[in-house]
């Protein structure tokens, strides 16, 4: 059997910080974080499951005994934003009256989508979903990685690719992809294609670099400044 880990949990703690930043006591525990579940939930499907595509890739939440902060990491902050702020505001106050909390939402915009894995993989399942032609849309995807940056990229695809009978998976790689390396910095994403011949997974690994190497967006990033520390 593969064993295989996933790269956020294996970092988590050693290089990569918490998506949620909190603490609760036991009694409580529980119960704020099914209220994450919740959040993401509704902010992923309000702005990632209906046109326009707002383009969100990560969601951080982070609580004090006041309010309840989230960020939202997307390629598109004008689609999130809205005309004068007004869909910021009423994504405020939908939370406000699903959590009964002082909720606070900022943006931080992704300068660059094309090597953001969770916004690789939804942009292959959506071009799936309009049934255009699996192998070219992978093998364009990963050239245009490469090319924006990324040290390295690999997509793979799981289903009945191009409607055959039987399901298969497709492996694309380009340049090198140190997965077992704590220090190097790889992304993951999963989307899934809902076709009128079943689901077709798609999984997204992106190797940016090694951490501590300068990267000007991730110092804007937020969740950054709490980013654990790497081994020396």
């Amino acid at each position: 059997m593969g064993q295989k880990t996933h790269p956020f949990g294996l970092r988590l703690g050693v290089t990569e910080a918490h998506r949620s930043r909190w603490y609760a006591p036991k009694a409580l525990y529980g119960e704020l974080l099914v209220e994450d579940e919740k959040i993401r939930k509704y902010l992923d499907k309000r702005l990632n499951r209906r046109p326009p595509n707002a383009a969100v890739a990560d969601i951080h939440i982070e609580r004090t005994r006041e309010e309840l902060k989230v960020i939202l990491r997307t390629a598109r902050p004008g689609l999130v934003i809205g005309p004068k702020g007004a869909e910021v505001e009423r994504m405020t106050e939908e939370l406000q009256l699903m959590t009964g909390r002082k909720i606070n939402i900022s943006i931080v915009e992704i300068k660059n989508p094309d090597i953001d894995a969770q916004l690789l993989a939804e942009s292959v399942a959506e071009q799936l979903k309009r049934r255009a032609s699996f192998r070219r849309v992978v093998k364009m995807r990963c050239e245009q990685a490469m090319q924006s940056g990324a040290k390295g990229v690999k997509i793979v695809l799981a289903g009945r690719l191009g409607g055959a009978e039987m399901s298969r998976t497709l492996d694309v790689r380009l340049g090198s992809l140190p997965l077992s390396t704590l220090q190097a910095r790889i992304e993951y994403g999963f989307a899934e294609a809902f076709t009128p011949y079943g689901a077709i997974g798609v999984k997204c690994w992106v190797f940016r670099g090694f951490y501590g190497e300068q990267q000007v967006e991730d110092e804007a990033a937020p969740g950054n400044r709490m980013r654990a520390r790497g081994r020396r």
